[in-house]
């Protein structure tokens, strides 16, 4: 960490559905010194914030408006059908698009799927939010399609989920704005990806060890009749009698 960043606060978005916790807690573990504030965002709101200097880096759902950003996709999510739990589709194990084509499937404002074509028939109105549709379907008047993250999320005892198994897919993806590629930026795009505390690619890599040479085995002594005496590294068995003159 430079001396200009001493005292910072790192400030990380996620949008509904992303549990950013496992890399907090690598954070927390290499940066004790560095304090790591979480921002929980609306998904249509995450780019915004990012632009306007509100967080350093966030976890967005693709696809988003990436002028001025730079992204990197880390996971794709199963699409789920959310159905209450006396629907038919309940007792499947998965099913496909073709399953739902008499059923009314709502789509939320919010919603993050990219759709090039919607299952089913739509539904009466467009909710405002994710939430305020798995109301609806708890209602019983419709169904609802979100990543699987959404459906745990808002969670029910009255309603089930069934993955879809031919539709598109969400992807979760980590984003910053391509101007503002701190240090810190640095650090964490290394805890997402993976890389150890002493990676090459970190600011402060541990200093090499230098190995001590290795000393040479030296050439084994020849005896007067021109064999070689046996290597030093073969061991000979306790119960084996070495050669020599017998004691008379």
């Amino acid at each position: 960490m430079t001396d200009g960043e001493t005292g910072r606060t790192f400030r990380l978005a996620y949008v509904p559905g992303v549990t950013p916790a496992k890399w907090v807690n690598v954070w927390t573990e290499r940066m004790p010194d560095v304090p790591l504030t979480l921002i929980a965002v609306p998904a249509a709101e995450a780019v915004a914030l990012l632009r306007d200097g509100g967080a350093d880096a966030a976890f967005v759902r693709l696809p988003v408006d990436r002028d001025g950003l730079s992204v990197i996709p880390l996971y794709v999510e199963t699409t789920v059908v959310v159905v209450p739990k006396d629907h038919a589709v309940a007792a499947a194990d998965e099913v496909t698009a073709g399953d739902l084509a008499d059923d009314e499937v709502f789509h939320p404002l919010d919603d993050t799927i990219e759709w090039t074509e919607r299952p089913g028939l739509p539904a009466f109105t467009r909710p405002a939010t994710t939430a305020d549709a798995v109301q609806l379907v708890a209602s019983g008047t419709g169904l609802l399609l979100v990543p699987q993250s959404l459906a745990r999320l808002h969670h029910r005892k009255d309603l089930t989920y069934r993955p879809l198994t031919d539709v598109p897919q969400s992807q979760v993806a980590l984003a910053w704005p391509s101007d503002a590629t701190t240090d810190l930026v640095e650090d964490f795009i290394g805890i997402v990806r993976g890389r150890t505390v002493n990676s090459s690619r970190g600011r402060n890599p541990a200093p090499a060890v230098e190995k001590p040479a290795q000393r040479k085995a030296p050439k084994p002594a020849q005896s007067g009749s021109g064999r070689r005496a046996a290597p030093s590294s073969r061991s000979v068995p306790g119960n084996r009698r070495t050669k020599g003159n017998r004691p008379r």
